[in-house]
């Protein structure tokens, strides 16, 4: 067994774009709006849940709360579970959007346990732990993005062991999110996906994908082409006919658009004006400029900010 901090522990951890256009399950980014966990091993048996910000009235609270399943599941990874704990959630990324709010309760409350476990030598490394974390969420996109920050290239080897690989982003990728009030659950989304897809459509996705990390990390200029896709957009595309009517309606003025994530929230990347962008918005959106984070999931003092 082992000991268990007494104090509070805090962990900021952030929104997360994923695919960005030709990337499908492979490619992503962490965003400058980050979720606080607050969490504190407890003498008594059971656990306390209280959550406030985004979807505040829609999640349980109890051991379901997807960010508790996350500790559970890193402390029995560890070996070492407390008796209870107290858990506080202060959400901020959407949820149901396509801004990674899953990957952030995950990996969040996988670094909210290792925080809570004082041997070092017990706590999961961030390997371990991204590979722990496919058991909740099966493809590494968001979750390395979450993890790590920055842009990343995620992707699991035959043996079902996730790797990535990160890179720093041009100045002027800019991101901008918009989307509406109305959210899409990732697995009706991914339902939608055809078992195969012409030749035509992977060569596509393949040259676009090969110019992302390009444009991503040295000319921006290219963002427009790199940012195509004929994976997964257009099978999704009656899902969400606003989303992926504003997505053409960008890509039309040169604005490099794509679908975040499984949507349906719209990610809009370079250096464009910005209110011709507003102008294209169907009314009652939301419409945030939101910087690539650098940084991933970590534990923070109670000082210190959270990029909201």
């Amino acid at each position: 067994m082992g000991a268990f901090r007494t104090d509070e522990v805090r962990v900021l951890t952030p929104a997360s774009s994923a695919n960005l256009g030709p990337g499908f399950d492979s490619a992503g980014m962490a965003l400058g709006l980050e979720d606080e966990l607050f969490a504190r091993v407890s003498d008594e048996a059971g656990i306390v849940v209280e959550v406030t910000g985004e979807c505040a009235h829609g999640v349980p609270l109890d051991e379901s709360h997807l960010v508790v399943r996350s500790m559970n599941l890193a402390f029995d990874a560890m070996g070492i579970r407390p008796d209870g704990f107290t858990l506080r959630c202060v959400n901020r990324i959407p949820h149901g959007r396509g801004l990674g709010s899953s990957a952030a309760a995950i990996i969040g409350g996988m670094v909210l346990a290792r925080a809570l476990v004082v041997e070092p030598a017990q706590r999961l490394t961030d390997a371990q732990l991204l590979h722990a974390a496919l058991a909740l969420e099966s493809h590494p996109d968001n979750l390395a993005a979450a993890l790590h920050g920055g842009v990343t290239i995620a992707w699991v080897d035959a043996s079902g062991t996730p790797d990535f690989v990160g890179y720093a982003p041009h100045p002027l990728v800019n991101p901008v999110v918009t989307f509406p009030d109305t959210p899409l659950a990732t697995k009706k989304a991914r339902n939608a996906l055809p078992e195969s897809i012409p030749m035509s459509d992977a060569v596509h996705n393949i040259a676009r994908a090969a110019l992302l990390l390009h444009a991503m990390t040295t000319d921006p200029s290219r963002l427009l082409a790199a940012t195509s896709d004929r994976l997964h957009q257009g099978a999704r595309a009656s899902m969400y006919p606003e989303t992926m009517a504003l997505v053409e309606r960008l890509r039309g003025q040169g604005i490099a658009a794509c679908v975040s994530g499984a949507g349906p929230a719209v990610l809009a990347l370079g250096e464009f004006n910005r209110e011709k962008m507003a102008a294209a918005v169907p009314e009652g959106w939301t419409v945030l400029s939101l910087p690539v984070s650098a940084l991933g999931a970590r534990e923070a003092s109670l000082g210190q900010p959270a990029q909201v």
